[in-house]
């Protein structure tokens, strides 16, 4: 019986099998932010423990980042807090830091794949469930909790159960207008938020295989939104190209010796999966939520569906559909919108803003919305500057902030307020997420930018010429 790709990469990094219990499993990257790490590095002082592989680990600030006046002292005192402190652990533990002010900050799961610490078949893990981003490029990469972090940090290894192996297929060509955002979603509506819950996931098919590393990442970014452990695709051309000639990508004969291995990065033909899905790539269309989960989406043109037509959680869905104040059987296109937020680990890359400003360029923002534009990384906001990007979008009225996770999460001074409605291309859309009281829709950054600037939920694809 062949292997599957995630069968590849995990068993090769199994340092120890414990009969009855999970793997002891060697892990190649470690990725820190500030949340997650100050309690952790606590733990090792506590235990007289140091960091085992330093140069294995890298550390970015980016959740309680400010995105204007980063030259400033951060003013709330939690935050500035925990920024100290991942910057005094790095330099204690002899670890790569890039902080606020460094030309190389920015969101963790943006500049992991920018500077080449995402590589193929590696393990990487990061005190953030979002981590799932890197297996775009044939890693296995998840989330992992504070007391997770403490164990990698110590001994470079982690205890974890084998998850079970799911194969996600999209084969056919898109619908002009729909991005990899909107596949992700498609795939979400389509298994609920637990619909993969134990599965570590491959994406397989035509449409991800013709897919940019941009919108791979961005779909394996969503993966942890349907419940799974992570999600990854096969590497291939367009992924060695990518990877190639970054700074901590092997050079010389390190890179020969590299792409011998990563080449046989690839599911057998007689590999089994536990559970395997097919959808047809010309059924997706542009994508909204319209509830308090990732999971309740449809394509804009459709209509919130009745509960009646649902099954179970029909008190639940009611209450979803209370905060959000719709009502089922609303149409999502014209909806007045107070926000957009174009940014995050999930849509803050420099194809996001290209699409962004290809859509807005000529238009104008409309005067009631407010419009926060926050790349991921330094090097992306650079991008946005060197190839007029910039212009277009300040010619339509918007503002360019500095990088970090922004409104993603709210855990810094981007807050949408009670009760306002905003337009995401971020990646989660629970009660609150923004902001307390904050109503979110996840989409595309082409539905936002089509929002943005007819100042209510639109159908990107009228503006498309």
């Amino acid at each position: 019986m062949g292997k599957t790709l995630f069968d590849k990469v995990w068993d090769s990094h199994v340092v120890k099998k414990i009969e009855g219990g999970p793997d002891v499993v060697f892990i190649d990257r470690h990725m820190v932010h500030e949340v997650t790490s100050p309690v952790a590095f606590l733990g090792l002082k506590n235990r007289g423990l140091k960091v085992l592989h330093p140069e294995k680990t890298f550390a970015t600030a980016d959740h309680n980042t400010p995105t204007i006046n980063q030259h400033l002292p951060v003013e709330d005192p939690l935050s500035a807090s925990q920024l100290q402190a991942l910057e005094t652990n790095a330099k204690e533990h002899g670890i790569s830091h890039w902080g606020l002010g460094h030309e190389k900050n920015g969101i963790v799961h943006v500049v992991g794949p920018e500077y080449g610490i995402t590589q193929p078949g590696a393990t990487i893990v990061c005190g953030d469930s979002h981590t799932s981003t890197h297996g775009a490029f044939g890693a296995i990469a998840f989330g992992i909790g504070t007391s997770e972090v403490e164990m990698v940090l110590s001994s470079q290894c982690i205890m974890q159960p084998k998850p079970k192996k799911m194969r996600i297929n999209v084969n056919g060509t898109l619908q002009k207008g729909v991005s990899p955002k909107d596949v992700a979603l498609y795939i979400i509506s389509k298994l609920t938020t637990s619909g993969a819950t134990g599965y570590f996931v491959e994406y397989a098919g035509d449409v991800f295989e013709n897919m940019t590393m941009e919108g791979r990442m961005t779909v394996c970014n969503l993966s942890i939104e349907m419940g799974a452990r992570g999600g990854m695709i096969a590497p291939d051309e367009t992924t060695f190209e990518y990877v190639k000639g970054r700074e901590f990508t092997p050079s010389g004969a390190a890179w020969d010796k590299a792409m011998a291995y990563w080449e046989t990065l690839k599911t057998d033909a007689d590999a089994s999966f536990d559970q395997e899905y097919t959808y047809d790539a010309s059924d997706i269309e542009p994508m909204i939520t319209y509830g308090t989960n990732p999971g309740m989406g449809m394509g804009i043109s459709k209509n919130i569906p009745n509960a009646a037509d649902l099954d179970g959680g029909v008190s639940t869905y009611e209450k979803s559909l209370g905060y959000m104040n719709f009502n089922q059987g609303d149409s999502m296109i014209g909806k007045k919108i107070d926000y957009v937020f174009l940014g995050s680990c999930t849509n803050g890359r420099i194809e996001d803003f290209r699409a962004f400003a290809e859509l807005v360029k000529g238009k104008k923002k409309a005067d009631h919305v407010t419009a926060w534009l926050v790349p991921g990384s330094h090097k992306v906001e650079a991008a946005i500057k060197e190839e007029g990007l910039l212009d277009i979008l300040t010619e339509a009225g918007f503002e360019l902030r500095e990088p970090g996770c922004s409104a993603c999460l709210a855990m810094n001074d981007d807050k949408v307020p009670a009760g306002k409605l905003a337009v995401s291309t971020s990646n989660r859309n629970f009660e609150g997420r923004q902001g307390p009281g904050s109503r979110t829709l996840l989409a595309s950054p082409l539905v936002a930018a089509a929002s943005a600037v007819n100042g209510v939920v639109s159908d990107p694809r009228e503006l498309i010429a």
